[in-house]
């Protein structure tokens, strides 16, 4: 078993009163719902902060291809039409 920590939080009496709910409902502790939706907000941002950390790099390296918005939204803008423009950065 992995080891642990206990935190205290405060929540708005109807978060609370939801989280009571909904514990009973799917016959899960609230302790362990809290756990399961703080690893999975944790992760979320986590890996959106990772891509965007490699977005910035690739951003500022020499490996960069910028194209104007005009362009880009011109490409857009053909999609699904006869004339469909080729992505701007090919």
């Amino acid at each position: 078993m992995s080891q642990s920590e206990t935190v205290t939080v405060q929540l708005p009496i109807e978060i609370k009163q939801k989280l009571e709910a909904l514990a009973t409902s799917t016959n899960r502790s609230q302790s362990w719902l809290v756990t399961q939706a703080i690893t999975t907000y944790v992760e979320t941002q986590s890996q959106q902060i990772q891509q965007i950390e490699a977005a910035v790099d690739l951003a500022e390296s020499d490996r960069a291809v910028w194209v104007e918005g005009e362009a880009v939204e011109a490409w857009l803008n053909s999609w699904g039409t006869d004339n469909e423009k080729p992505t701007p950065c090919a």
